[in-house]
């Protein structure tokens, strides 16, 4: 055999088998199939062949029949109803991942907004805790108590000529622990850090204490008028 015979023999080999690897590599379109997973999934309610699935699958796929008119091509027809079969949809993989990953993502910026709020009302505190702004609002009264009570005790001690001396002193003992809260009160930077509607309630505390001091002196002064 020639070496020319050869080689046609082998190209019409080769000829022969290119039909049947083109078919192999096209891709295939099953309407049956397609109309079926698409219904199970998501898609509209339908399978094919229509009469197959009435005689033999009517319960699962919720076949009915009906009259179509349409003129010379009129005749009975079949449809599916999906309230009318036994079986329910499938949800996909892919549509469960995905709403899992929805609410994952949903319930993060839930607890990102929930940190900021908390974040952000920190940092409000820390800046009413770096400022004493209510300190103002008492200076003045605490200034004129503190003269009230400095006045009175020393008109005690010249008026009884040192005989109240112990019970100055006990108010002069009692008014320099009070001011020496008020003091640490007052006080800001690191390790005094105070909010301020705390520092007002002490304030206000101290107030009270500082009046009681007040009537005391006024008291003594009296008696010491009286009796001096």
């Amino acid at each position: 055999m020639g070496t020319k015979t050869i080689i046609a023999i082998m190209f019409c080999t080769a000829l022969m088998g290119m039909p049947q690897a083109l078919s192999a590599q096209r891709v295939v379109h099953d309407d049956q199939k397609f109309k079926q997973w698409r219904s199970m999934e998501n898609g509209p309610w339908d399978f094919a062949p229509d009469w197959y699935y009435y005689f033999l699958h009517k319960n699962y796929s919720g076949a009915e029949m009906y009259w179509k008119w349409a003129g010379f091509k009129s005749g009975y027809r079949v449809r599916f109803k999906e309230e009318k079969s036994n079986v329910k949809r499938i949800m996909p993989v892919r549509i469960t991942a995905e709403e899992t990953q929805r609410q994952k993502v949903s319930q993060v910026e839930k607890e990102r907004a929930q940190i900021e709020e908390l974040y952000k009302e920190e940092l409000a505190r820390e800046a009413d805790r770096i400022v004493d702004v209510t300190y103002v609002s008492y200076k003045d009264e605490f200034n004129r108590m503190q003269d009230c009570i400095t006045d009175g005790l020393l008109y005690c001690m010249n008026k009884s000529n040192g005989a109240l001396e112990y019970q100055v002193n006990e108010i002069s003992r009692l008014n320099e622990v009070l001011c020496a809260d008020i003091a640490y009160i007052h006080k800001t930077g690191p390790g005094y850090e105070l909010e301020n509607a705390k520092r007002r309630q002490a304030y206000e505390n101290a107030k009270t204490k500082m009046e009681e001091l007040v009537n005391r002196t006024a008291h003594l002064c009296a008696v010491a008028a009286t009796h001096y």
